[in-house]
């Protein structure tokens, strides 16, 4: 159904750049829509607008699960409310920076969280609090130590998993 959802706006597209070309150019394709089209070509055209504005974004809307955090094994754990803020937390302040894979987190300058070995929440915090591993990307204490707790309790519970 995904690849059909993906694939089809692009079919639908091709058609409506072959009917142009062929028709002569975009005046002569309405002049022929408008004139020459037999009825199942006069209701096509507003279908395919249907389908392509409507439909193919309600399956992409539909679909959004795994960008919430629904990735694979992790659907089905359930994360307490510390650690549903702490997900939100490593959304807002880290996510641009880690990579991460129950968020769908692609950051560009930390560390992959998913292939740095064990993950505990004590060193979530830690490296919070002093910077990171000494590279002097990522300053200290760039959330207050409550919200670090809370980032490191989620970052453990799903990294690598």
């Amino acid at each position: 159904m995904k690849l059909l959802a993906f694939l089809l706006p692009f079919l639908l597209l091709g058609g409506a750049v072959l009917f142009i070309a062929f028709s002569g150019g975009p005046r002569k394709a309405r002049e022929a829509y408008l004139t020459r089209g037999g009825r199942g070509f006069t209701l096509a055209i507003p279908v395919l607008y249907i389908v392509l504005g409507v439909v193919v974004p309600a399956l992409i809307l539909a679909g959004r699960g795994q960008a919430a955090g629904g990735n694979g094994s992790l659907q089905s754990v359930d994360l307490s409310k510390d650690e549903e803020l702490g997900k939100d937390l490593f959304r807002q302040h880290c996510s641009s920076c880690h990579n991460l894979d129950a968020v769908n987190a692609n950051g560009v300058t930390g560390p992959d969280l998913d292939e740095i070995g064990q993950v505990t929440t004590e060193r979530i915090v830690g490296a919070i609090e002093t910077g990171g591993t000494g590279q002097d990307r990522m300053p200290a204490n760039l959330v207050a130590e409550e919200d670090a707790q809370l980032i490191g309790e989620y970052v453990s519970k799903v990294a690598s998993r």
